[in-house]
């Protein structure tokens, strides 16, 4: 009898371990939701393990005798809590920090993590199919952190907590008046409606053939800054994860995080050409100025960006929705 064995060499993506110095916590996220930390916080920890869940992750075999546990809540804001444990029981806390559900996200390879051991705190550095670099806290390294493959594509859901979030500046306006770049800008506009919306593969030539009709296609281009989609994540190691944006509101709903009023947008913040729109379900609490945005206004903010990845929504490519397991 003959017996083949097949081996596979699977390889995590590449590491880099924060000390407890160089972690930053999460105190600035839940000044997000309260003013006052030192009662609240503790009164929602001790609610959420009333009604806790344990989120699966990419790990179909969640069990209470691992040696860390990661709780949850089924519900669109909520509280992620790691606990350590031993002998199948709760032995310390480790770590919570709140969280926003999202059904948006994009098709990732994890290029890198930048975890805190000690915490369960990790960023995840994310290439996207079109080559954009996203960083990430990832609510379920907890769940995920020995499952991870290097060179993996994965659907990663994407949300975030508003530090700030207001309208974009509608008079930051830019004004073209070099030729060379009006010329190119028209030509391009005028290929792609011609081809149907699509990028000829001689795209570059047919712009050097490119010729103005009228005069005023070679008038000055207004370039309002207000109307961009944009993304810039953190400079510091490890906080890459807090990041600057602006896009345009696609849709807004409401939701309470212990008894708080939270309003949900749900923003665009990078939409090219021939790649997938990256949308971001971003948490605020609900005041005058956050009330006041409406669907299809632009907004800028600032954001704790995170990311969410669920082995239901790797069966397709064409995965919208994230699911939690309870």
């Amino acid at each position: 009898m003959t017996i083949n064995y097949q081996y596979k060499n699977i390889q995590s993506p590449t590491k880099i371990t924060l000390s407890d110095e160089q972690a930053a916590g999460h105190a600035d996220h839940w000044r997000i939701l309260t003013d006052d930390m030192s009662h609240d916080v503790p009164e929602w920890l001790q609610k959420m393990i009333e009604k806790a869940a344990m989120p699966k992750g990419l790990n179909p075999n969640v069990s209470a005798k691992d040696s860390c546990l990661l709780l949850s809540e089924d519900q669109p804001c909520h509280i992620n809590q790691v606990l350590a444990m031993k002998d199948g029981k709760p032995e310390c806390f480790i770590n919570a920090y709140p969280c926003v559900d999202s059904p948006y996200g994009l098709h990732c390879k994890i290029e890198r993590i930048i975890a805190n051991d000690n915490s369960h705190d990790a960023v995840l550095r994310l290439r996207t199919a079109d080559g954009s670099i996203i960083y990430a806290f990832d609510q379920l390294y907890t769940a995920n952190r020995h499952l991870y493959q290097r060179d993996t594509s994965y659907f990663v859901n994407f949300s975030a907590w508003a530090h700030e979030i207001k309208l974009s500046e509608q008079h930051e306006v830019i004004m073209v008046e070099d030729q060379e770049a009006i010329r190119y800008h028209r030509a391009f506009n005028d290929i792609v409606a011609a081809n149907d919306g699509q990028i000829p593969d001689d795209l570059q030539e047919q712009i050097k053939e490119w010729k103005p009709k009228t005069k005023e296609q070679m008038a000055p281009v207004e370039i309002n800054l207000g109307h961009m989609c944009a993304y810039l994540f953190g400079d510091t190691l490890g906080q890459e994860d807090e990041a600057w944006c602006q896009g345009q509101v696609l849709g807004k709903q409401e939701t309470l995080f212990n008894s708080k009023p939270i309003i949900l947008f749900d923003v665009v913040i990078l939409r090219e050409q021939d790649a997938d729109p990256f949308v971001v379900r971003i948490g605020a609490l609900k005041t005058a100025q956050t009330a006041s945005i409406k669907v299809h206004d632009y907004v800028q903010a600032n954001v704790w960006l995170q990311a969410a990845i669920y082995k239901e929504n790797q069966k397709s490519q064409n995965a919208t929705s994230q699911s939690k397991a309870s």
